[in-house]
């Protein structure tokens, strides 16, 4: 974790940029332009503090890890916390009928801490494009990893708000406050894909210091890109057709990496969220973060910490993200080791009795289970902190032990400096089985879902309890080629996609991308709602609710320029 590639500079850290934001276009006294920095130097410090950019959100502005915005909003996971009016804004987005544009805490800061992002790739852009190839040899790489970087940000806004402004370094500050949010969907879709076919272009297929995009990273991100796109969406957000050309771009994007052979599933799937395994063979593009680099605290993520046991006497504080019933539940197998697709949530599952997918263990707190791999520290329902309204599972796969070298406490919150991993190599390979079964070749989706599961039942390692025995009924097997018909892989996929990033903030997307939110949450809730009373107002509402509002400060700052979301 530390001597990564470095991502504070303090002269860098002090820089204001200008964007289509009040929070941005605010200039103080004594900072530094792009102007005054025209070594190569000073200009590959502009590039670093891009890279910085993509990991400085907070923890009610966050923007890059989704826990609330993607598992809190899904089926996966409840706020948790002190109750529905800890961080309210969370309780409103888990009920969906209480979000408006006016919210002040994330709403409005992920859409500007997003942007900051964004204005700092343009920023260095100008300042490399302002040296010749002669003055800066490294000019085309850097502009490619800053295009790179600057798609990574809008990627993430068009999954929270579909409809935002897209402009690029060569836009005036005046411009941008004039460059509206009503692009077609298709049109803002490849808007983006442009930065990262420029990337794949341009970049290396290796970097010499870790945390640089390379060209496979880019070919990996457009392949995720033009899936979504594939799902073609109407103005009210509908799904109305699957393109295939799209589809087909993503098989070949996706087998370019594949095929590369750099990247590989881990042995166990506990190695991408330990921070003594990070920057392994399946991680293809990261958050690096720091700690014990000569500053106080180092470069740390805060935006998971709230989601610590909040009765652990090692941590005590806050118990957000906690796993849901559903996701418990949804974690059961049968007898021949496969899912419970159509009666997983019949009931609440017996977990003393019941067989359930190796991954319940790598994701979820449960009493008397070792929490995050210690089997002297075994979770306990007594760390709950409102079992009364949430129940007693926790999240645990973006926590780390207070005993790790990378955990650090800053007053009652918490910090790492693991990584956070922003495509991985699992997420590919079923990106591109998605795509197979889209395209009516489900048969060469098989193996790929296959070799996810195989790698998932042999993550046992870290599991055992101090006795040495299992806390699980282990029941994990690959699906047979029997019976495997379109209906049943594009079943199998979703299912697989859900466990396989269980509380990592990409289940309501999926859902969103697939057509079928509406359906699956209010089905969810339907039941949900009995079990946790706390649900008995929230309904999801086709048509609005797929998308976060556009902040009304940024409507009222253009003057009414921008464009609300439908139903807000």
């Amino acid at each position: 974790m530390k001597n990564k590639l470095l991502y504070t500079t303090s002269f860098i850290m002090l820089l204001m940029i200008s964007a289509c934001s009040k929070v941005l276009d605010y200039n103080p006294k004594g900072v530094l332009s792009s102007a005054d920095l025209t070594s190569t130097t000073a200009i590959d410090g502009l590039v670093t503090s891009a890279y910085a950019a993509i990991g400085n959100g907070d923890m009610i502005g966050p923007i890059y890890s989704n826990w609330a915005y993607g598992s809190v909003r899904s089926d996966d996971a409840y706020k948790g916390g002190g109750g529905t009016g800890d961080v309210g804004e969370i309780d409103a987005m888990e009920k969906y009928n209480l979000v408006t544009p006016n919210m002040g805490a994330f709403v409005s800061r992920s859409w500007q801490n997003l942007y900051k992002s964004i204005s700092r790739a343009n920023v260095a852009l100008r300042a490399v494009n302002s040296l010749s190839e002669g003055q800066f040899p490294n000019k085309k790489v850097r502009i490619a990893e800053l295009r790179f970087l600057r798609a990574h940000s809008y990627f993430t806004l068009k999954r929270l708000y579909k409809n935002i402004p897209i402009f690029d370094e060569t836009v005036a500050d005046t411009a941008i406050l004039k460059t509206s949010n009503t692009l077609s969907n298709d049109e803002s879709w490849n808007k983006i894909a442009s930065d990262f076919q420029y990337a794949i272009e341009n970049l290396p297929t290796s970097q010499s210091e870790i945390g640089r995009a390379n060209k496979y990273a880019a070919q990996a991100y457009l392949a995720k890109l033009r899936l979504y796109q594939a799902y073609e969406q109407g103005p009210n957000h509908q799904v109305t057709s699957i393109n295939k050309q799209r589809l087909q771009e993503v098989v070949d994007l996706a087998q370019a990496v594949i095929a590369s052979g750099k990247y590989s599933l881990s042995s166990d799937i506990a190695n991408n969220f330990l921070p003594e395994t990070e920057n392994g063979p399946e991680s293809i593009f990261a958050i690096q973060f720091t700690i014990n680099d000569g500053t106080t605290a180092g470069r740390l993520s805060y935006e998971d910490g709230l989601n610590y046991p909040h009765g652990a006497p090692q941590y005590g504080c806050c118990g957000f993200n906690a796993a849901s019933q559903n996701m418990v539940n949804a974690f059961t197998t049968d007898a021949n080791g496969l899912p419970n697709f159509d009666t997983f949530n019949n009931s609440i599952a017996n977990l003393n009795t019941a067989t359930v997918d190796v991954r319940i263990d790598h994701t979820v707190g449960i009493d008397g289970h070792p929490y995050k791999y210690d089997n002297t520290k075994p979770f306990s329902n007594s760390w709950v902190r409102d079992a009364g309204v949430y129940g007693n599972f926790h999240t645990m796969r973006n926590q780390q032990l207070a005993s790790s070298a990378s955990y650090f406490k800053l007053g009652p919150f918490m910090g790492t400096a693991k990584n956070y991993d922003v495509l991985r190599y699992d997420d590919l390979l079923l990106i591109q089985a998605e795509a197979y079964i889209q395209l009516g070749q489900q048969d060469k989706a098989l193996p790929i879902i296959n070799q996810i599961r195989t790698r998932a039942a042999n993550s046992t390692n870290r599991l055992k309890k101090l006795d040495g025995s299992f806390p699980s009924n282990y029941n994990l097997k690959n699906y047979p080629a029997t019976n495997w018909t379109a209906a049943y892989a594009l079943k199998a996929l979703q299912w697989e996609r859900r466990l396989e990033f269980a509380t990592e903030g990409e289940r309501f997307f999926d859902l969103v991308r697939w057509g079928i939110a509406e359906k699956v949450l209010n089905d969810y809730l339907n039941i949900e709602k009995v079990r946790r009373t706390f649900l008995s107002t929230a309904k999801f509402t086709a048509g609005r609710d797929e998308y976060l509002p556009i902040p009304q400060s940024e409507i009222t700052f253009t003057n009414g320029l921008y464009k609300q979301n439908p139903g807000y």
